[in-house]
This record gives structure tokens, C-alpha cells and sequence, in this order.
């Protein structure tokens, strides 16, 4: 199968090249549904957290450049990304974030897990920001629960701006689950996501020790 080829490869370069540290992965339930929410400092977070998670397969969100390249190159680039697990992603609008959501939500409902980052893009400087409540709205509709993942040094693998990763070591950490299909149906919706959001990204920030920003990112550029 390709995706566990392709994944044993990588696997075997990053553990090789960067000599990862990887905490709780016992915490990643083996099967049903499960959304590893995590901060974000690097594009290859993407791929870093699909190859720490050795119990299943991973989805995660990939610009829909990567799937449309012409050429050998991009043709490559499309299959490579497909077989780790990759879901195109569309940012032009709103209406592309929501169906975004809503295939996040069907791969969640079919047992699978998924990646997603509440902070909505890269943090250029390191710091945690202000989540957004699309991880929210995907825990409350699928009743999956929600492991928060905490990354380091990823962005020195590969910094803003560098085509290619280079061996830099880096840790995921992964908290315990955490259970939010109860216990919210006296609240607003829109109340309900955002305590949801704020309590993910408490886990996050406790795992992580990030300086806080307190605002959100600016969504310009990934």
C-alpha cells in the first residue's frame, strides 16, 4: 500500500535525521474518531503529527495548490500528499472555510482522525494565539473526542519562508482526551463553541508553555 510505504520512509528519515521526542501517544485512541488539536508553528507540523501517530492513519489539511501542480513535479507533489492522508483545503472565502469543516466532520463521522489547527494559520513568532471555534463546532457535531498536541522546534525543521525541512530535532506532545459530547446543551451554540475552543487551547497551552498573545493570527499567509 502506498501510504505505508511512503510513511515508513518518512518515518524512518525524521527518526534518522531529527531524532524526535514523542510524549503520550498512548493517548491517540486507536480507532473511532478522534481530532488531535494542535498549535502550529511550521508547515511540517502537517506531516510531523500524521508520522508520530504509529497506532492509525491521520488526515490533515493541505492548501489545494499541492493537489492541482502541473507537470511531473506537481503530479507527484498531489500523489505524495494523497496517499499520507492529505484533505485539499480552499481559503478564498468563508463559504470554503465551512465546507472545509464539513469534510473534516464526514472523515470524523467514518471513525477517522483528524488534524486541526484551532489557531487557523502559523504562528510567525512563536506565540500561542486566540483559538478559533471551527474545532469546537467539529467536536460538538461528531462527538469525537479532542487530544490536544503540542509541537516544538518544528519550526526550526522548517522555518517560514524555507522550501525544504533540514535536521532539526523537535517534540510532539499529545494530552490526554478530552470528552466535550456532554455537558453543553445549556448554552448557546455560539457560547458552547467558544468555551469549548478556550478550554482546547488551555490543553494546549499547558502542554506547549507558550507565551499567550491573547488575540487571534493574522490568517494572511501560511
Amino acid at each position: 500500500m502506498l501510504y505505508d510505504a511512503l510513511r515508513q520512509t518518512a518515518s524512518l528519515l525524521a527518526r534518522s535525521l531529527c531524532r524526535p521526542t514523542i510524549e503520550g501517544r498512548e493517548n491517540v485512541p486507536a480507532t473511532g474518531p478522534v481530532l488531535l488539536a494542535s498549535n502550529h508553528l511550521s508547515f511540517v507540523d502537517s506531516v510531523v503529527i500524521p508520522l508520530s501517530v504509529t497506532q492509525r492513519r491521520v488526515r490533515f489539511l493541505a492548501k489545494s495548490d499541492y493537489f492541482e501542480g502541473k507537470g511531473v513535479k506537481g503530479r507527484v507533489t498531489g500523489t505524495v500528499f494523497s496517499a499520507l492522508g492529505a484533505m485539499p483545503l480552499e481559503r478564498a472565502n468563508a463559504r470554503d472555510a465551512m465546507a472545509t469543516l464539513e469534510m473534516m466532520l464526514d472523515r470524523l463521522r467514518d471513525g477517522e482522525a483528524c488534524v486541526i489547527y484551532p489557531e487557523g494559520t502559523r504562528s510567525r513568532d512563536g506565540r500561542l494565539y486566540r483559538g478559533r471555534t471551527g474545532v469546537a463546532h467539529l467536536a460538538l457535531e461528531s462527538k469525537a473526542p479532542v487530544v490536544p498536541v503540542a509541537l516544538s522546534g518544528t519550526q526550526e525543521v522548517q522555518p517560514v519562508g524555507a522550501s525544504m525541512p533540514r535536521p532539526r530535532p523537535f517534540t510532539v506532545r499529545f494530552g490526554e482526551p478530552m470528552d466535550f459530547s456532554t455537558g453543553y446543551d445549556h448554552l448557546a451554540p455560539g457560547k458552547a463553541r467558544r468555551v469549548i475552543t478556550d478550554r482546547v487551547m488551555d490543553a494546549i497551552h499547558a502542554l506547549s508553555g507558550q507565551e499567550r498573545a491573547g488575540h487571534y493570527n493574522d490568517p494572511g499567509g501560511r
